[in-house]
């Protein structure tokens, strides 16, 4: 939507008992760096990093594997019965990472019909296709599953046996670890999320 926003670490130097007081008071929205976003708009999310997704907004989260999550605010929202959330305030104070960044987006030259790298960190890598033409992804010496999300259009996925899927915006498909290559053919354009371990 044209005023949808997400929050991403602080917007100033904070120590652990200014964050647990913020959020004892409510004004805890008050100390994240609040960004507008627009459709292309990339935010990289460390372990640690306090965020808020704001209304309007429609994502593609890309993350490792974790048993763990901690809320630490919840907008006082209650449920039918009154009741309120639980909240992970002293157990995530050790775990925030308080650190104050200028920018918290994740710039990138967009560019058609080539790989575009968005992220790589140790967990995994994900790029951006934004295809005119059919594209062939090497997988050969990747030893990782590749998760392909179409957040743009509509094409056809084609893996090294031949098996074909079509796609549109909002589809996933999960292309196994044993796949060698995987053919991106567009139907007018499409672009495309990729994802693998490592």
């Amino acid at each position: 939507d044209k005023d949808a926003h997400l929050r991403s670490g602080f917007s100033k130097q904070v120590t652990p008992a200014e964050y647990e007081a913020s959020v004892g008071d409510n004004t805890i929205t008050d100390i994240l760096a609040d960004y507008k976003i627009a459709p292309g708009n990339v935010f990289f999310l460390p372990a640690g990093r306090v965020h808020s997704i704001g209304a309007g907004s429609f994502i593609a989260e890309i993350q490792q594997t974790s048993n763990i999550t901690y809320r630490i605010y919840d907008f006082n929202r209650r449920d039918a019965n009154g009741n309120t959330r639980e909240l992970h305030t002293e157990l995530a104070k050790g775990a925030i990472d308080y650190t104050v960044l200028p920018d918290y987006r994740t710039h990138y030259e967009p560019a058609q019909d080539t790989r575009v790298e968005l992220v790589s960190c140790p967990y995994f890598t994900t790029s951006l296709y934004d295809l005119t033409r059919p594209e062939t992804l090497d997988l050969a010496s990747l030893d990782s599953f590749v998760v392909a999300i179409c957040i743009e259009g509509r094409g056809t996925l084609t893996d090294d046996s031949g098996a074909a899927v079509p796609v549109h915006q909002g589809e996933t498909v999960l292309i196994p670890a044993s796949a060698r290559s995987l053919a991106f053919t567009p139907d007018g354009g499409m672009k495309i999320l990729t994802s693998w371990i490592g």
